[in-house]
């Protein structure tokens, strides 16, 4: 009997997985998505590109003449002058998930890659660096599932959300010594981690108060500071390059300890001296839409992506 309970259990288990896969499938089949800028001084979206498939997570190119997004597990660049896609090799990286970004020089970049054939129930991801002109991946987090988030300021560090007994906790890495530091010990899930511009601060978002929302620690993880407290489910803070502002963003409702995609979502800008927080815009969108940092290098804009379901297309 208890062998026929395990396998009733395991079929059950196969359906859910290949109703997962499928239901992924058509969803990426059945949406536009758009690559947009948000100018902050006019206040406009302008849409740079856009297409019937799905892509996330645009980062912006050091010199500002592109954007990085993920797609289909491999990374393309999008020209921002002649408006063309084209692949960013990643050598045997096929797997990347919405979390990469570069170093502020543009010497390096760093990569989350769902690994294959791990045994995980947590998740696979792991995180690799790269020359950005090209060369091989290195792994530099061998436990898993480790996603990256942010660059200190000189390239010298990662910080990262991982998963590690049974928490989701943010945790910092050089790039030479391959040392992980925790930086969160709460309770509750902390994500989304960037350091601001001078390197002293970590901005992120933690359930830890029961709500989502934004906070600030010391770079080293101490003197944690909430810094919203509002009825949404707050997101992904980046700290522009000035040191100005914030950008995150807010789901209308509350998720819980989730950021799932295709929901009602804004995008916020907190005013880092002022404290006074303004809506920008609303749109369709939520995981993927702007999980990693994504402000131009002179951060006069930022780019994001929105989405929109085509009716019909998987009925």
């Amino acid at each position: 009997i208890l062998r026929d309970d395990t396998w009733t259990r395991t079929r059950w288990y196969l359906l859910i997985i290949l109703v997962c896969i499928t239901s992924s499938i058509k969803a990426q089949e059945s949406l536009i998505s758009r690559l947009e800028v948000f100018h902050l001084k006019t206040g406009q979206r302008e849409v740079v590109w856009q297409e019937e498939g799905h892509f996330e997570a645009p980062n912006w190119s050091p010199d500002g003449s592109y954007l990085l997004i993920n797609q289909n597990g491999l990374l393309y660049k999008f020209n921002l002058i002649s408006r063309e896609k084209e692949l960013l090799p990643t050598g045997s990286l096929d797997q990347c998930n919405n979390d990469h970004g570069i170093t502020t020089d543009g010497a390096f970049l760093a990569i989350s890659n769902n690994d294959p054939d791990i045994p995980s129930e947590t998740g696979t991801s792991r995180i690799y660096v790269m020359p950005l002109k090209g060369g091989d991946p290195r792994l530099l987090t061998p436990l898993y599932p480790s996603y990256w988030h942010g660059w200190s300021p000189n390239g010298s560090t990662i910080v990262y959300t991982a998963y590690r007994g049974d928490d989701y906790d943010i945790y910092s890495m050089g790039l030479n010594d391959s040392l992980e530091t925790r930086l969160t010990t709460e309770p509750g899930l902390d994500d989304g981690p960037e350091y601001s511009a001078d390197g002293a601060y970590i901005y992120y978002n933690s359930i830890h108060s029961g709500s989502m929302e934004i906070w600030r620690m010391n770079s080293d993880g101490n003197e944690k500071v909430q810094l919203t407290d509002d009825g949404f489910s707050n997101w992904f803070p980046h700290p522009s390059p000035d040191g100005r502002f914030l950008v995150y963003l807010a789901y209308l409702e509350d998720q819980g300890g989730g950021h799932p995609p295709m929901k009602n979502v804004a995008l916020q800008l907190y005013d880092l001296e002022t404290q006074h927080i303004r809506t920008l815009c609303s749109f369709t969108g939520g995981q993927g839409s702007i999980n990693v940092p994504s402000w131009s290098p002179d951060s006069e804009k930022f780019a994001f992506v929105s989405y929109e379901s085509i009716p019909g297309k998987d009925e």
